[in-house]
């Protein structure tokens, strides 16, 4: 499978590419080698994704895989999906593995031309209470998993965009 660029060009939307569709139980994970997806493990009863998952192509976070993105959809897609997204904060976040500290953080888009979130522009336009429980969401996934999840706060589209283009320059950096 190849990968789609990472920007769109002529815009600051970008390409998703979906590893684990909302309402899945199931966490999936793009593999480089087969260019298939391999399922990575199961959330626990009861437990699912709130949206989309997935990652930006062509970029390295400090976790050392491509940065995540989670992308409101007007519906749940499939792994390999490629969504456009426009892109409207990000959740910082520190995490904790096997006794090393590391970010890794989640952008958060929405998908171009959506019709139930197509006036979402920024993370302060969401529904009362909604980012609160994307949050609560990856901190009890973690807790699950026993990895330790922080977040840093969040911020806006232009801090995502600069941390989106920093982890493109690392990705070349490695390629």
């Amino acid at each position: 499978m190849k990968l789609p660029s990472t920007f769109i060009e002529g815009s600051d939307a970008l390409n998703a590419l979906i590893e684990t569709p909302k309402g899945s139980r199931n966490k999936y994970v793009y593999d480089e080698d087969t260019g298939g997806f391999k399922l990575k493990k199961a959330l626990p009863a009861g437990m699912v994704f709130p949206f989309d998952f997935g990652f930006i192509p062509y970029t390295i976070a400090e976790d050392g895989d491509p940065l995540d993105i989670l992308v409101l959809t007007d519906a749940p897609t499939f792994p390999g999906c490629i969504i456009e997204v426009n892109i409207i904060g990000i959740i910082k976040v520190q995490q904790e593995k096997k006794g090393k500290n590391f970010r890794n953080d989640r952008v958060i888009g929405v998908q171009v031309d959506s019709r139930l979130y197509g006036s979402v522009e920024k993370l302060a336009d969401l529904e009362d209470g909604l980012l609160k429980e994307i949050i609560h969401f990856f901190a009890s996934y973690n807790q699950v998993s026993e990895d330790q999840f922080i977040p840093l706060g969040n911020d806006g589209s232009k801090e995502a965009l600069r941390i989106i283009r920093e982890s493109i320059k690392k990705a070349e950096e490695v390629a």
